[in-house]
């Protein structure tokens, strides 16, 4: 069965950057399609970012469009969040997430699809 394990959170300031890494285990990622989410205080969690088995479709909330990429490498099995020029507001846990879907159609970063998920790990951005 998948796991997955995020890491790479922490306490950075307003304007820096942060890469987030999605490690998987107990499967390999080729095949699945793997999405990143977050969660803020008092929020419902809601889709950041998402990319196809293959890599050539990714996905983007309108809120990090041109800040953040998605990115993996399925010979080592992690699936990468840059994050640039982050903001208070991107303050939230981070979570990844994957479903085996094996086509290389536009992914989506709508939270029912995906049916494996990490246990999440900490944004805070402020100064």
């Amino acid at each position: 069965q998948l796991q997955l394990v995020e890491s790479g959170g922490g306490l950075v300031q307003p304007g820096e950057s942060l890469r987030l890494s999605c490690a998987a285990s107990g499967s390999t990622l080729p095949g699945y399609t793997i999405g990143w989410f977050r969660q803020a205080p008092g929020k419902e969690r809601e889709g950041v970012s998402c990319i196809s088995s293959g890599g050539s479709s990714t996905n983007y909330a309108d809120a990090v469009k041109g800040r953040f990429t998605i990115s993996r490498d399925n010979a080592k099995n992690t699936v990468y969040l840059q994050m640039n020029s982050l903001k208070p507001e991107d303050t939230a846990v981070y979570y990844c997430a994957a479903r085996w879907w094996n086509f290389e159609t536009r992914c989506t970063i709508a939270r029912p699809f995906f049916d494996s998920w990490g246990q999440g790990t900490q944004v805070t951005v402020s100064s």
